[in-house]
């Protein structure tokens, strides 16, 4: 579990990693679909968030949803991820 580590200018794989106290600059960050990351007290700085694999194929998936006329489906998942908990 990262603590405490600065990340500049590189790419972070993020499947399955706790990151603690972490401070992202200018970085890739990278979700393939694994096991969900955790970030407590980080701080994000003009980073690039990317989905590969199978991240990438829901997001495609959710598109193609939305396209075939499941707006209101994807809205829905959208909102249960905005709501505060």
């Amino acid at each position: 579990m990262p603590s405490g580590v600065g990340y500049n200018h590189e790419t972070v794989i993020l499947d399955g990693e706790t990151f603690s106290d972490c401070e992202f600059r200018d970085c890739r960050l990278v979700y393939s679909g694994g096991e969900t990351p955790v970030f407590q007290s980080c701080q994000f700085h003009g980073c690039e968030w990317k989905q590969d694999d199978a991240a990438a194929r829901t997001l495609a998936y959710l598109k193609a949803v939305w396209n075939a006329g499941g707006k209101p489906t994807v809205q829905a998942l959208i909102k249960d991820i905005t709501v505060a908990r």
